[in-house]
């Protein structure tokens, strides 16, 4: 401590400080704000005075607006309720192409197939219960449906109508085992039937069994519906060939078909209530 005292830069430090108490005394004893000592004491800390001045100013003028918290959530409250209104466009937009693409190619079909008799039926349930699929539509015999019709979507087998109510109808999928499909293969022609199994359905795949060992179907090959059985008009598409496996009891092969539609993500579709060659 006395050598901090003794310090030359505590010495500086009390002769600056006597000097601005004495500056002070004589300022406010001769009322003058304009006395040497002042004139000192505005030389020295002059320049911090304007840089603090200036500083102020700068900041005076800076074109931000602080507004309450409460005008903020105003103003994101609007900004959620826009992203809301764009958001429905979108979904409104999306459900417009769907529609468009679903109706062109009812429209296509058709246009090839003037026997066809079309009822169009929304999926208004699921069966949580049943792992095949199963689902409900908003259609039923007042609207001549009938058990056994075919249900599509565009040109593609979705499976067959399984019970029927005068206003609802349950439909079983291509994923479920007890639907079964004269078919055949587009390149080879082939001819067979598809249907699926238990453990087939779980992966979303059908099968077309019993080919030959040395069959020519192959892997990207489409399959259709033949007609034979009446249940079906021919040439709808089941899917695609994912796979040829060989059978496990006998010697013959079998292609893994992959279907045309994702049953999972179907909102509407069309069932086909006549046409030509169908089973009565």
């Amino acid at each position: 401590m006395n050598r901090f005292l003794k310090s030359s830069g505590f010495k500086l430090f009390a002769v600056i400080l006597a000097a601005l108490i004495a500056g002070s005394i004589i300022s406010v004893a001769s009322r003058s704000g304009s006395s040497p000592l002042n004139r000192a004491v505005s030389v020295v800390f002059g320049p911090a005075a304007r840089a603090a001045s200036a500083l102020s100013s700068s900041f005076s003028n800076l074109p931000i607006s602080f507004r309450s918290s409460s005008y903020y959530k105003k103003k994101n409250a609007e900004l959620e309720k826009e992203i809301d209104r764009l958001r429905e466009q979108f979904v409104n937009y999306e459900d417009l192409v769907h529609q468009n693409e679903f109706y062109k190619e009812f429209l296509d079909l058709k246009e090839q197939h003037s026997d066809y008799k079309f009822t169009e039926a929304a999926i208004i349930g699921s069966d949580a219960a049943d792992r095949f699929g199963s689902f409900t539509l908003n259609k039923g015999s007042s609207s001549g449906i009938k058990v056994h019709d075919p249900v599509i979507y565009g040109k593609y087998v979705v499976g067959t109508v399984k019970s029927v109510t005068p206003t609802r109808c349950v439909v079983n999928t291509l994923l479920n085992p007890k639907v079964n499909v004269s078919a055949y293969d587009v390149r080879t022609r082939e001819v067979g039937y598809v249907t699926t199994t238990v453990e087939y359905s779980k992966q979303g795949m059908c099968v077309m069994p019993g080919l030959s060992p040395t069959t020519a179907v192959a892997s990207g090959g489409i399959i259709c519906t033949a007609g034979i059985s009446g249940v079906y008009p021919a040439d709808l598409i089941i899917g695609t060939v994912d796979d040829i496996v060989d059978a496990t009891v006998d010697i013959s092969a079998s292609a893994v078909i992959k279907p045309g539609v994702d049953f999972s993500q179907l909102t509407d579709v069309f069932i086909i209530t006549e046409f030509d060659g169908q089973a009565k």
